[in-house]
């Protein structure tokens, strides 16, 4: 799951290089990324709960590319975004935590 969401981070950048796919290399880079996001993605389907993955997949996306918009991109950290960030990580978190009985 983990390298599943990492790679959604990377399709997340690629799509805004491509430029709505209209720029052939980042294009192509957007679309393995996808390509290898959701290949990992259904292999931790076979040993993690649905809801349990799916959350944790995205939640590292939406984390990661936030996390990446404030340092590559020069997008604003207020404290109430920050605050939104944490309760995302606790999404994270909380149910990794709680599908382990």
């Amino acid at each position: 799951m983990v390298i599943s969401g990492l790679f959604e981070i990377v399709w997340a950048i690629g799509l805004s290089y491509s430029e709505g796919l209209t720029r052939l290399y980042p294009s192509i880079f957007t679309l393995v990324a996808m390509w290898l996001s959701f290949s990992f993605l259904s292999q931790a389907f076979k040993y993690v709960p649905i809801g349990t993955a799916y959350a944790i997949f995205t939640g590292i996306g939406a984390v990661g590319i936030t996390i990446v918009g404030i340092l590559w991109f020069k997008e604003p950290a207020t404290i109430q975004r920050m605050a939104c960030i944490l309760l995302i990580l606790i999404g994270i978190i909380g149910p990794k935590v709680l599908s382990q009985e």
